[in-house]
């Protein structure tokens, strides 16, 4: 793939990786109901399965865990930018280069999908989350998919840009 459609591409991706991992961080860090029904719901869950301090650890901790990862995730996705900046003032390393961060970075966004991909599959929470009467119609779940398949194919692909490099 050229380079110039794999950074286009990785710069979409990123846009909405950064949207999807932003917009939740207001709910996580201040314990919004519906985070505590998601967390909560996994954590009784967890509870069955790996026991009881770390189900009650996660129902307690989880949603600033998982927030707290996102938003490196995030930042480690848009430091290109910053690098671009400031590459223009001062020299960089070479290793310090938008492909490999985006490789990572994806792989990154990717992993943390992969959980909550799992989660909703293995656990009561399900693909449609429904709390107090509202359902969420599957968008947090489908924003994970999607995240998940966008952020392991940016990640390979920016990789294997590397390697012919």
């Amino acid at each position: 793939m050229k380079k110039q459609l794999v950074a286009v591409f990785s710069w979409l991706v990123t846009l909405w990786t950064a949207k999807v991992f932003l917009s939740s961080l207001p709910y996580k860090f201040t314990n919004h109901p519906d985070t505590q029904h998601i967390f909560g719901t996994i954590g009784q869950w967890m509870e069955g399965v790996l026991g009881t301090s770390v189900g009650q650890w996660f129902s307690a901790h989880g949603a600033v865990a998982v927030g707290t990862v996102e938003l490196l995730a995030t930042l480690l996705l848009l430091s290109p930018a910053l690098l671009f900046v400031v590459g223009k003032f001062a020299q960089l390393p070479q290793f310090l280069n938008r492909a490999l961060i985006h490789g990572l970075g994806g792989l990154a966004a990717a992993g943390v999908m992969a959980g909550a991909v799992f989660f909703h599959l293995a656990t009561p929470l399900g693909i449609v989350v429904l709390h107090q009467g509202k359902s969420d119609g599957g968008s947090l779940f489908y924003a994970a998919c999607s995240i998940l398949v966008l952020g392991l194919v940016m990640g390979v692909v920016n990789l294997l840009q590397l390697r012919k490099a």
